[in-house]
């Protein structure tokens, strides 16, 4: 799990909200990421840093407009049947008092949509269970 979560670029082909996502730069165990989401007509482009701490954790930062604020961490703890149990956990403050609200009403659903994405990639990638289209 923490490789599918390490993998920025692919987010587009299977998270519905994600337009796109570009490493810029690589620096050891730090990735400078600019991605653009989609929330209906509006589009946030911004530019993001992503800590990687294999294998527990990935932290993921940013300053850029449309955010004050924006703290991801993806934590990832191994289970002694040979899984993973993957969490979220995201501080997100808008700059936009709007698109605050947007956030602080769609916010735990959409963290839970994320994490359910992740783990059909998983299945669809790690024992070849087709995966259903985005949307």
């Amino acid at each position: 799990m923490f490789d599918l979560a390490a993998d920025i670029e692919r987010y587009p082909e299977f998270l519905h909200w994600w337009i796109a996502a570009r490493i810029r730069t690589r620096d050891s165990n730090i990735c400078y990421v600019e991605q653009v989401l989609g929330l209906g007509p509006v589009r946030l482009q911004f530019a993001s840093k992503a800590l990687l701490r294999r294998p527990e954790r990935i932290d993921v930062t940013s300053s850029d407009p449309p955010f004050r604020r924006f703290i991801l961490s993806w934590l990832f703890e191994s289970l002694a049947s040979a899984g993973c149990r993957a969490s979220i956990v995201a501080e997100l403050e808008f700059r936009s008092r709007l698109l605050q609200q947007v956030a602080d009403r769609v916010l735990p659903a959409t963290v839970a949509d994320i994490i359910a994405a992740f783990e059909a990639r998983a299945r669809a990638l790690y024992t070849g269970e087709q995966q259903a289209p985005r949307t």
